[in-house]
């Protein structure tokens, strides 16, 4: 990248997220994050840890690259970082960030960190 040249990295949807999440500093959650729309701060999709995928709503914050959102089971809470790869033409995007499960889960109470990976086609 020259110097000088700004690159503006939005949210990507729609997106399929790799997801792992650890409690007590152990991996113990695989799954899968779909953002199915960004409006304006508005994020929709759904999240899976299990078979059924479970509908989420949360926000994103452009300037600071935050982004929160919430299932019935759990509130997520993160930053979106990327990595350019031009010899493959491919981004790399992580959300990395903490999360804390609600009532009904069986995890409730319990707090923890995420990381969610994809890859899009640089344009």
């Amino acid at each position: 990248m020259a110097i000088g040249q700004v690159t503006r990295v939005s949210l990507p949807y729609p997106s399929t997220w790799e997801v792992q999440a650890s409690f007590g500093g152990r991996p113990s959650s695989l799954g899968t994050l779909v953002i199915n729309n960004v409006s304006g701060n508005r994020v929709s999709g759904a999240i899976s840890f299990r078979r059924a995928f479970i509908p989420i709503q949360g926000f994103w914050n452009e300037n600071t690259r935050q982004f929160w959102f919430e299932s019935p089971y759990a509130s997520f809470a993160g930053t979106l970082a990327f990595r350019d790869d031009p010899q493959i033409n491919l981004r790399h995007y992580v959300l990395r960030g903490n999360v804390t499960m609600k009532t009904p889960s069986i995890r409730a109470g319990e707090t923890g960190t995420w990381t969610a990976t994809t890859n899009m086609r640089m344009r």
